[in-house]
């Protein structure tokens, strides 16, 4: 049994609603890291709907990868749930980290970079050769110390493979199981190898100078830190903060493109100053924080404890991990002898040569980094807070040093009360790719940029996956997974929405007659056999889906259950081929239903979930391009229907059919010109055609041409369905284009066995031409029976019966092919 040091203290139920109150909360339960368990949410201002939320944004010195995406999609989904669907006033306010120590040393040694590329800047004496040669001395014996400590760049490749070659194979050093250490060792074997080879290049004149530089800064950059990075002119703030503003920048126009809202407020550290030495002032002044000589302030983690407070409430069983807690103070914290215990944590850091400095009343320096989450969620939100979310990296040390820090600056030290500063923490899971978090120590991550821009990802089918996965466990990125997400995009595209949408257009034109092919020949059947009962009704299946989709949000934000519900849905009403509806009513609610909350999840860019509009962008035909695709639809079913009754029909009547088109769109639209150009070709390629016996599939191999070819290359699919049927007009998506992809891979591969196949019977065939009966009548042998078979080698020796009973067994696979070949002969 864990020990009560290692247990989560008590977490006090915040007050709620008695049953007699007017005011009636959902019944929504979040998995609250604080009691890991799923508490009933209950607002401090449940009276008005307002919840307070404070959300862990990034620290800027990189580009967002894929794993910050995974965070902050989903808070932008949950954000979305608690506001749109549960209509509760929510005020979120993000920070930015702009200085901090990873800042810090990324803006010195791109500074120190940019002084070493110019000749004219270039610091020290030593040749380029000679400073990246120390470079990778330096990193190799930090980062891959079972090298030789004096190794030459075209040895790396060798000693690395004699050295790590079970790390490379996917082991560990002792042959175990790969872990994130693993995946950091492989990370600084690529850069040790990148660098090497660059370097042996430039012996050779074979490498750009651009090319090197970019193969051998991932070396260089630490290195010169280590150098010069003192050096640096620390009061000239902009060295610092032009780093910080470039990929804040970025990180917003990233989050943006995936569909994220903005935050209602964003606070930064570098604009918090003043607040946060208050803050760190009113701490010490209570006894829980402590000076050292340097002019640096730490939290005092025992006297907090001494005076009843709990330290660790999110994850006391790390609260003695030392690498987390080394992690957590950062690369530039000097290590102190006058810290009361090691896991004192800073909360004012006094400045070195070389590091930006702010005025303090102990020394110049800078906020820790716990420190400015607590002042700046305490100025905008008070002493109490609903929720707190981040990254589950965060949870120790960064949260559970926020929690106790502003816990001890709230509590009201007189009457030794605990506060509660935070009434729900919620922590994103954690994104992997090939069993190890994604991250910016380890390299092993995609920007955000780099996978929207390659189009392996879109931001909704980024915003599927995270869904389908949920907001609190751990994804790995798999096949499956990316599949499973395509597949429900798919579903979306091709089911109701695409026909409510046309649904919603027919009422204002009719340009768009699919749909109510469909939905008037529901009047023409009898509601027999196909009748649906009540219980599995066009409505009743609706508020089932309904009711499964507020349960699933109501438990913790169940987003799995939510889509698989959503799923099923358009399931039923697909399988109804429209037996069951008796009104467009009953369409149209489902709907506006389903588009409310494709809309609720953030899944249709800005669209509100209260709009009008029906379905999703993306799956639209662009407004000058229907009335061409319209017009080349409806000949192209007329013809398809012709051709399947050969016997009658003639070219007059395909000329008949082209003729009622003529009256069709005509436009001056630029953009429309490549669809009237599709549908010009393909009436005159249809009047073109004359009587013959060819006349049926040469009509249905040009329908399956304009399909294929001509209307797909401008993004348009036109999907067949059943004979009475016309086909549904829709855009060219990701997951058709992949299936697409494997037909014509298919098709390649049933090509290709053909022609082996063809090949190994030609090759048979010319085999068979040989009679079985002159096939050893060669000089290996002497002598013959009267079949052919030989009795005597060359020698005059008789067959021994091993080798006889060998020769038979050819002789009569001969025959038999022989025989063949005769056969297919006459």
């Amino acid at each position: 049994m864990a020990s009560q040091a290692r247990q989560q203290p008590h977490w006090q139920t915040p007050p709620s609603p008695g049953p007699e109150s007017p005011i009636q909360l959902p019944p929504l339960r979040i998995w609250n890291s604080l009691t890991r368990t799923k508490n009933p949410f209950v607002p401090l201002d449940w009276r008005h709907g307002r919840v307070t939320w404070y959300a862990c944004g990034p620290t800027v010195y990189d580009d967002a990868h894929l794993g910050h995406a995974r965070n902050f999609v989903s808070t932008d989904i949950i954000r979305r749930i608690m506001k749109d669907y549960f209509k509760f006033d929510v005020q979120f306010v993000m920070n930015i980290t702009d200085v901090d120590d990873k800042i810090i040393i990324r803006a010195r040694q791109q500074h120190l970079l940019e002084e070493f590329n110019d000749p004219a800047r270039r610091r020290g004496t030593a040749s380029v050769e000679d400073t990246c040669l120390a470079a990778l001395k330096a990193y190799l014996s930090k980062n891959l110390r079972l090298l030789p400590s004096n190794i030459a760049p075209e040895e790396v490749f060798q000693q690395v493979n004699k050295h790590y070659g079970l790390v490379l194979e996917g082991h560990s050093v002792d042959g175990g199981l790969s872990g994130d250490e693993e995946a950091k060792l492989k990370m600084h074997i690529r850069t040790s190898l990148a660098a090497a080879e660059a370097m042996a290049a430039l012996k050779t004149n074979s490498i750009s100078s651009e090319q090197f530089s970019h193969q051998v800064q991932d070396i260089l950059l630490p290195y010169l830190d280590s150098l010069y990075g003192s050096t640096i002119n620390a009061e000239d703030h902009s060295i610092f903060t032009k780093l910080a503003r470039k990929f804040e920048d970025r990180f917003m126009e990233d989050v943006r493109a995936l569909n994220c809202e903005d935050p209602d407020v964003v606070t930064r550290v570098t604009e918090y100053g003043r607040q946060i030495v208050d803050f760190v002032r009113e701490v010490e002044q209570k006894g829980f924080a402590y000076q050292t000589s340097d002019g640096s302030v730490y939290f005092d983690i025992a006297a907090f404890e001494k005076a009843d407070h709990n330290y660790a409430r999110l994850e006391p069983w790390n609260r003695n991990d030392k690498d987390l807690q080394s992690d957590a103070e950062g690369a530039l914290t000097a290590k102190s002898s006058e810290k009361r215990s090691d896991a004192d944590f800073a909360l004012w850091k006094s400045s070195k040569p070389g590091e930006p400095s702010w005025p303090s009343p102990w020394a110049g320096g800078r906020p820790g980094w716990h420190i400015e989450c607590s002042a700046m969620a305490s100025d905008q939100l008070g002493s109490q807070i609903d929720i707190h979310s981040g990254g589950i990296d965060l949870a120790f040390p960064h949260h559970d040093n926020e929690l106790a820090q502003s816990e001890a600056y709230w509590c009201n030290r007189s009457h030794h009360s605990q506060h509660q500063w935070v009434n729900y923490f919620i922590h994103m899971g954690h994104l992997s790719i090939q069993g190890s978090k994604m991250s910016k120590s380890l390299k092993n991550f995609t920007t955000i940029r780099e996978a929207l821009s390659s189009g392996d990802w879109t931001p909704r089918g980024l915003r599927i996956v995270f869904l389908l996965g949920g907001w609190r466990d751990g994804i790995e990125i798999t096949q499956s997974l990316v599949k499973e997400g395509s597949s429900w995009e798919e579903k979306v595209n091709v089911g109701l929405l695409v026909e409510f949408e046309v649904i919603y257009s027919s009422l204002r034109s009719d340009e768009a007659q699919n749909f109510f092919f469909r939905l008037n020949d529901v009047h023409d059947k009898q509601c027999t056999s196909h009748q649906m009962s009540t219980e599995h009704s066009p409505w009743q299946q609706l508020q089932k889906a309904k009711d499964r989709v507020y349960d699933a949000l109501c438990d913790s934000f169940n987003t799995p259950l939510a889509m698989r519900a959503v799923s099923e849905l358009i399931t039923e009403f697909n399988s109804l081929d429209m037996a069951g509806l008796t009104t467009e009513q009953q369409l149209l609610d489902t709907a506006r239903w389903l588009t409310s909350i494709v809309n609720t999840l953030g899944l249709n860019g800005a669209a509100r979930p209260d709009e009008e509009s029906i379905g999703w962008s993306g799956i639209g035909i662009p407004e000058y391009a229907k009335p061409y695709l319209t017009s080349i639809s409806r000949m192209r079913d007329t013809l398809r229907q012709q051709a399947r009754v050969a016997s009658e029909l003639t070219s007059q009547k395909l000329k008949d059919v082209v003729d009622q088109g003529q009256d069709g769109p005509s436009s001056g639209n630029a953009e429309a010109a490549p669809y009237q150009a599709v549908l010009s070709k393909f009436q005159t390629e249809v009047s073109s055609l004359e009587d013959s016996d060819r006349l049926s599939k040469d009509i249905l191999q040009l329908c399956d041409r304009i399909r294929d070819v001509e209307l797909w290359n401008l993004g348009i699919y036109l999907e067949d369905r059943a004979s009475d049927e016309p086909a549904l007009i829709r855009p060219v998506t990701k997951e058709l284009r992949a299936t697409k992809a494997e037909q014509e891979a298919s098709k390649e591969l049933k090509k290709k066995a053909k022609e082996a196949r063809e090949k190994e019977a030609a090759a048979r065939a010319d085999k068979g031409k040989l009679s079985h009966l002159a096939m050893f009548r060669t000089t290996e042998y002497s002598a013959w029976d009267d079949q052919g078979l030989p009795i005597k080698d060359a020698a005059g020796e008789e067959i021994t019966k091993s080798k006889t009973k060998k020769l038979k067994k050819d002789w009569e696979r001969q025959k038999k092919l022989h025989e063949e070949w005769l056969q297919s002969s006459n």
